[in-house]
């Protein structure tokens, strides 16, 4: 993507009712003022919250959204100019229950409240399978603390992935800390009764991925 296409992204993000691009500063140190009331002051309602971490493009969440009108949708990301398509598309086709964050998943437990988030969706995420780079890796234990103090206490994590690293990396990471797995498979295309809302909501890369004959691994789980 060229700088003048970003530029126009970022300038258009800027206009949407459905974007919130808060600062590092203002999520650290200042109480930010939409944590602990996303669903008051952006849905104005009191549905289920639903986030979506490392959301890229923002077409899951927006599926999502479509397919549960009963639930609140927030994809996060820090490439604004990616999510750009995703918010730009909930806006046209008026989808009230998706909005989009521009923040790092470090600091999410900045931008929400204990107990305030009811699922979370990790969909594709870099495996970072360079052991320098566990730090990054989505599901590694310091991640799932900060997911466990936002979310509520039923609450649950869902990983999509095309990297049986990662599966097998999380999985291991689960068993080993005691953590609930409901459901776990490492090709839910192939595996008959797969979760509805698994297999009947595809991304851009994912159904290249299954052009590819490439599995597709899911596991649903709760932090303990």
């Amino acid at each position: 993507m060229g700088s003048k296409n970003k530029l126009r992204r970022f300038r258009e993000n800027e206009t949407f009712t459905n974007v919130f691009q808060p600062t590092r500063d203002e999520l650290v140190k200042s109480d930010f003022d939409l944590k602990g009331n996303w669903r008051i002051k952006v849905f104005k309602n009191n549905n289920p919250l639903v986030l979506e971490l490392g959301c890229g493009k923002g077409e899951y969440s927006v599926a999502l959204a479509q397919k549960y009108p009963n639930k609140n949708f927030i994809g996060i990301d820090i490439k604004g100019a990616r999510f750009w398509r995703g918010a730009k598309t909930a806006i046209e086709e008026n989808i009230a229950n998706v909005a989009f964050l521009r923040t790092q998943i470090e600091l999410i437990d900045h931008a929400f409240a204990e107990n305030e988030v009811d699922e979370i969706w990790i969909t594709f995420p870099d495996p970072q399978i360079k052991y320098k780079r566990t730090k990054h890796r989505m599901t590694n234990a310091e991640f799932l603390k900060r997911y466990k103090q936002i979310l509520k206490p039923e609450g649950v994590v869902n990983l999509k992935t095309d990297s049986e690293f990662m599966h097998g990396y999380t999985l291991g990471l689960l068993h080993g800390a005691g953590h609930e797995v409901i459901y776990a498979n490492h090709n839910v295309y192939k595996q008959e009764g797969s979760p509805e809302e698994v297999t009947s909501i595809q991304t851009f890369y994912e159904s290249q991925y299954l052009e590819q004959n490439k599995p597709i691994t899911y596991i649903r789980f709760k932090i303990k």
